[in-house]
């Protein structure tokens, strides 16, 4: 694919005028000088046919590596063989030859104006380029334009001396090719493609690299295959990334004779900086319609990670270690890679261990000098482009993939080694240096196998575990002992089950299993294998796992205790499993409780809460003297994680999270452990229980391993519940449409999402469809033994569901029988509960005692129950306002709108608001300011705090959460419109009378 020229008026224009002086009797000699590709052939082709339409005759010669042991070969082809010079053969008197040549290009002048036009000279004989530089002193004098090409190009291996480099600068004009501009070769594109839209075009364009010659080959490829012409442009498919995808391979054939041209020195580095830049990571692509040259024209690159890492320092440096020799061969057989030449916090200041120039120079085994300068000169030609770290890439993948073409794939490996020991000498990240090693063979030196394990470190603490489960992949072709390897397949299928691949993860960790190892090493295998089993709904074979696992650990009754826990834990996702584990459990603690461990005995506890058979007090009274007491590591995590759990029930939320936070402290990152998961749920219920819905929506598709799970999990049930609570209908129906429950295995999860479809159903309308899922969830719960509403108050919202269908008796049993198991556990939010539905269940002077009972034990709780709190205030205000107290019913009413304002809980806040309209109320439920906006329990507070009380005071005195003080005194600034404390007695005014 050929066309005009373009960006070359300034040549033609030179070149037009000396082909005039040709004619007007005056000679002169042009030099067209400039990099392979950049149309220096097209240029001379186009001289040739103006000279000739001006009426010039021409002689051409095209030089070629092959006549260069052929002396004159060049002006040979100039001036041809004719009968008279038969004597000029290979291996006879040069001098008089030239002399010869000489006279007959002047014979040729004397018959009229020539144009003598050579090609790449810079590939011509000797002789033949000194009888040009001779005929070029003289050619003034003669109507003779003698126009060459050159190629112009920095090589790692220097070249030599250009032409003209003896002549004066007077004897010659010369014109130097530049790259083809962005603009131009966007119309070569759209001329070629006139439906591509900006973004393929622009992308062509990088492709080209600003060289003629590769943009017409890639147009000729993409010409032999259909284009998808019309429709959106951003409904093109991307430029081919590999010359695999391209047809009939004009482009690879033009990269590879660019290479060719440059010597094998420079196709060398060439071929290594391409194959370096594979293990460069890379950032997002920016829009490849802006600007197509400079740093921010490439694909961003990400910063390396930095993080701790096992032997590398803070930023994650690794280097040689003492005992390491001038290769960075690591001779000790055992420890972490120290830091690099700079001492224990990595490399000295002014010293770039990353710097690609070393490490290209290295790998190809050239100058660094050299490696530098070619660098600069093909990042000033577009054939590099700077990404935004300051590394040198290739214009675009596909002419990465082009250079790479060919090349052996044990010299990609060998550059990448090469790259990666010098990395590693001046104390390169560690993440670099292994990124170079995922590119070869096994080196089998004990260096290899600690970088990459460092590089496991820093990628998990990043929280990339597909980054670690490579680094983890290529770590096991190293020679490794039995035990190592069992470690390292362990954590290997951990971080693939953390990267959502179960299948592989079950097969790693169950290869682990089958390899030696120490006992605690056994433990942690069998748990994890367990663990990624029961997500997969393979609970019996989990438990088999774990069974065979306890049999082999005769003679260590901790670990024995630790399997069990685990096991006990797991068995939360099959019923039958769950009750044989926990009828056990319970025999065994009631025998010999010293038997269970601390775990084992906080389980119980847990148990017990669930059950009905102990109150709040009682059981975070046993599970904090569990705490005090000494354990085994592998242990502790079973005893936070279920005393969190406990914690949160018991509405301990600070001391619940603060175990959350320590339980997944202590977690080992790359290991694959049940407890991850259950302290994730419980960091999810603690942010329900606070109304902290923005935390619990969700965010995107599921990952990690909550994405190899094949049922709904506990925080799919949270985020179901805070898209109804923030007003959010549709996306909730959409969000529990999306999970076909009849597929999903029998576990406590299941359950939980079961209460929240039913909690969506009925915001939704469908009460019928709300009433089987609760009552769905009850009798599955029932199954297990969990019948406090501690965990799903099912009853309650049964018993709702009955009142809006009629049912009010059964209503009223099942409300009463929540308020009995509630008084049971005795903590103000499911006693709170309880009341306000058994209230409306029972209705008159008695109901609107009960609903006036669930106000002040939600009010006076020790913690913030704004969401249980605002749905007691609304059902009170209802009462009051069917009893014909509209004055107590709007008070109520406006309360529960602020408070729902202030949780973003917009479907109490649209009730509320109605309520407020069937009253009577003319104002709106929120946005009063004014003293008499506030609500009797932002009084309270703020008079208190008016009167010179702290917030701990006001806490303590009130028997409430401090973060409850200070939520109601933001609210109560923002109705008083103040901005100070010392502004509250003047803003507080009188108590309006009524006030409560």
């Amino acid at each position: 694919m050929t066309g005009p020229l373009r960006e070359r008026d300034d040549a033609q224009a030179l070149l037009a005028a000396e082909t005039e002086r040709a004619r007007a009797g005056t000679g002169g000699f042009v030099l067209l000088r400039g990099a392979t590709g950049t149309g220096r052939t097209a240029l001379l082709e186009s001289a040739v046919e103006h000279a000739a339409d001006r009426g010039l005759r021409v002689l051409r010669a095209r030089c070629s590596p092959e006549d260069t042991s052929v002396p004159l070969a060049a002006i040979l082809q100039l001036l041809g063989p004719v009968p008279d010079f038969t004597d000029l053969a290979p291996g006879g008197d040069d001098r008089g030859s030239a002399a010869r040549l000489w006279r007959l290009l002047r014979s040729y002048a004397d018959e009229g104006p020539l144009l003598v036009a050579v090609d790449d000279v810079h590939l011509a004989d000797d002789p033949s380029r000194r009888w040009l530089l001779e005929a070029a002193r003289r050619l003034d004098r003669l109507p003779v334009l003698l126009v060459v090409t050159e190629r112009s190009q920095y090589d790692i291996e220097p070249r030599p001396a250009g032409l003209t480099q003896a002549l004066s600068p007077s004897l010659v004009r010369t014109h130097t090719l530049a790259p083809l501009g962005d603009a131009a070769a966007a119309r070569i594109v759209r001329e070629a493609f006139p439906g591509a839209g900006p973004r393929w075009t622009a992308q062509c364009v990088r492709a080209g690299a600003g060289s003629p010659l590769l943009l017409h080959a890639l147009l000729d490829d993409l010409g032999g295959v259909p284009y998808p012409h019309g429709g959106a442009a951003d409904a093109v498919p991307p430029l081919p990334a590999t010359c695999a995808e391209l047809y009939p391979g004009s482009y690879p054939a033009a990269v590879s004779w660019w290479l060719n041209s440059a010597g094998p020195e420079t196709a060398d580095v060439a071929r290594c900086l391409a194959a370096l830049e594979q293990a460069w990571p890379t950032g997002p692509d920016p829009d490849p319609t802006g600007p197509a040259t400079g740093a921010t024209d490439h694909p961003t690159d990400t910063a390396d990670p930095v993080g701790p890492s096992v032997g590398g320092d803070a930023e994650g440096r690794t280097g040689p270690s003492a005992d390491a020799d001038a290769g960075g061969r690591d001779r000790a057989s055992g420890g972490a890679v120290a830091c690099g030449p700079g001492g224990p916090d990595g490399p000295s200041a002014g010293v770039d261990p990353g710097d690609p120039v070393d490490l290209l120079a290295e790998a190809a085994g050239a100058d660094p000098a050299r490696v530098a300068g070619w660098l600069a000169a093909m990042t000033r030609l577009g054939l590099l482009r700077r990404d935004a770290s300051g590394r040198p890439r290739y214009a675009h993948p596909l002419l990465r993939d082009a250079v790479l073409t060919g090349w052996p794939r044990p010299r990609r490996e060998a550059a990448h080694r090469a790259a990666a020991e010098a990395s590693l000498r001046r104390g390169g990240r560690v993440e670099a240096v292994a990124r170079h090693l995922l590119r070869t063979p096994a080196v089998g030196l004990p260096w290899a196998l600690r970088v990459l394990r460092d590089a496991v470190t820093v990628a998990v603490h990043d929280a990339r575990p597909a980054d670690a489960v490579a680094y983890l992949r290529r770590a096991l072709d190293e020679p490794l002992a039995d035990d190592l390897r069992q470690r390292l397949l362990t954590e290997l299928g951990s971080l693939e089950y953390a990267s959502a691949d179960a299948p592989a993860a079950i097969a790693r960790l169950a290869e682990a299993q089958h390899l030696p190892a120490d006992p605690r090493n056994r433990v942690r295998t069998a748990v994890a294998l367990g663990t990624a089993l029961a997500a997969r709904g393979e609970i019996r074979t989990a438990m088999d796992v774990l069974r065979r696992t306890e049999g082999r650990l005769a003679g260590h009754p901790g670990l024995t205790r630790t399997v069990q826990a685990a096991g006990a834990l797991l068995s939360d996702e099959d019923l039958a499993t769950r009750q044989e584990v926990y009828r056990w459990l319970c025999e065994t603690g009631e025998r010999s409780p010293e038997v269970l461990g601390t775990a084992g005995q906080a389980l119980l506890v847990r148990y017990g809460a669930t059950a009905g058979l102990i109150s709040a007090r009682e059981a975070m009274t046993r599970v904090r003297a569990l705490l005090a007491q000494p354990g085994d590591p592998l242990a502790e995590p079973f005893l936070l994680g279920t005393a969190a759990a406990v914690a949160q029930w018991a509405d301990e939320l600070d001391e619940a999270e603060r175990l959350v936070e320590r339980g997944l402290a202590g977690q080992h990152p790359a290991l694959l452990h049940p407890m991850q998961h259950a302290l994730l749920n419980t960091r999810a219920d603690i942010a329900a229980a606070r109304g902290d819905h923005a935390r619990l929506l969700p965010g995107g598709p599921r990952t990690g391993a909550a994405a190899s799970r094949t049922g709904p999990t506990n925080r799919d049930a949270h985020a179901l519940m805070a898209l109804v609570h923030t007003g959010r209908t549709e996306a909730a129906g959409r969000f529990a449409d999306a999970f076909d429950l009849r597929r999903a295995p029998e576990s406590w999860e299941l359950n939980r999402f079961l209460y929240a479809r039913g909690v969506q159903r009925a915001a939704a309308g469908d009460t019928v469809g709300a009433l089987h899922d609760f009552l769905e969830c009850g009798r599955r719960q029932a199954a297990r033994d969990v019948v406090s509403p501690v965990v799903t108050p099912w009853r309650t919202a049964v018993a709702e569901c009955r009142l809006a269908l009629g049912g009010g008796q059964e209503a009223l049993a099942l409300a009463t029988e929540e308020l009995r198991l509630a008084r049971v556990w005795n903590t103000p939010r499911t006693v709170g509960r309880a009341l306000r539905v058994l209230g409306t269940a029972t209705g008159g002077r008695r109901g609107l005692k009960l609903a006036e009972d669930a106000v002040r034990t939600l009010r006076d709780a020790p913690v913030d129950t704004g969401m249980e709190l605002t749905e007691a205030l609304l059902a009170q205000g209802r009462q009051l306002l069917a009893a014909g107290e509209r004055g107590r019913a709007r008070d109520r009413l406006r309360e529960a709108a602020e408070l729902a304002e202030r949780k973003g809980a917009v479907r109490l806040l649209a009730l509320a608001g109605q309520a407020l309209r069937d009253s009577g109320a003319r104002s709106p439920a929120t946005a009063q300011t004014g003293s008499g906006a506030l609500t009797g329990s932002e009084r309270r507070i703020a008079e208190l705090a008016a009167a010179g009380r702290t917030n701990t005071e006001i806490a303590d005195l009130l028997h409430l959460a401090r973060r409850t003080v200070e939520t109601h005194l933001t609210s109560t600034y923002r109705k008083l419109r103040i901005r100070r404390r010392t502004e509250l007695p003047a803003a507080l005014g009188p108590r309006p009378p009524g006030r409560t």
